[in-house]
């Protein structure tokens, strides 16, 4: 049996009340109406971890349900902000993942011609340019140390980090 709208409000009301008989059928309908509205939207490994967050999240803001309005769009806007939860847990692992990952060993061939690439292009900046650029973009220095490092004023470092930038961009380009 699939409870409706109003019998789930009833249910909902009769549970604030106290009346735990109406309580467990409120979370047994529940239930059931979560499973349908994740299942398209979760992996089926995440569904019951997901439909039990919901219930766990209806018991504890129960008491801020008003039984003067509807209790499915109050229920599908907890269901909502527990997936997008879980999503974003998702997505941390997921990063956690990338983070560990080994994969720099296996590419640190490309970073080698990465490397020579870069040397090759700034052979071809002046020396002011190449000196900014590699302080700056590739050591992640400030502009202020970059400055002092370099010898020349601030705004000399940006121009020629600008300019050093524009003509390696010209020249790449040019190869192609």
């Amino acid at each position: 049996m699939t409870a409706d709208e109003a019998a789930l409000a009833r249910l909902m009301g009769a549970a604030q009340q106290g009346d735990r008989q109406a309580y467990a059928v409120l979370l047994e309908q529940a239930g059931r109406w979560l499973r349908r509205y994740f299942a398209r939207r979760v992996a089926p490994q995440n569904l019951d971890d997901l439909v039990q967050e919901v219930l766990l999240s209806l018991h504890r803001k129960r008491a801020t349900y008003d039984p003067a309005r509807p209790f499915l769009p109050w229920l599908a806007a907890i269901a909502r902000y527990r997936w997008v939860d879980q999503l974003r847990g998702e997505y941390r692992a997921a990063t956690q993942e990338l983070q560990d990952n080994d994969a720099v060993d296996e590419g640190s061939e490309d970073a080698v011609l990465a490397r020579i690439s870069l040397d090759r292009l700034f052979a071809r900046l002046p020396a002011a340019q190449a000196r900014a650029i590699e302080l700056v973009k590739i050591e992640g220095r400030s502009i202020c140390e970059a400055s002092q490092r370099c010898g020349q004023s601030e705004a000399l470092v940006k121009v020629n980090i600008f300019r050093g930038i524009r003509k390696m961009a010209a020249l790449i380009e040019k190869a192609q």
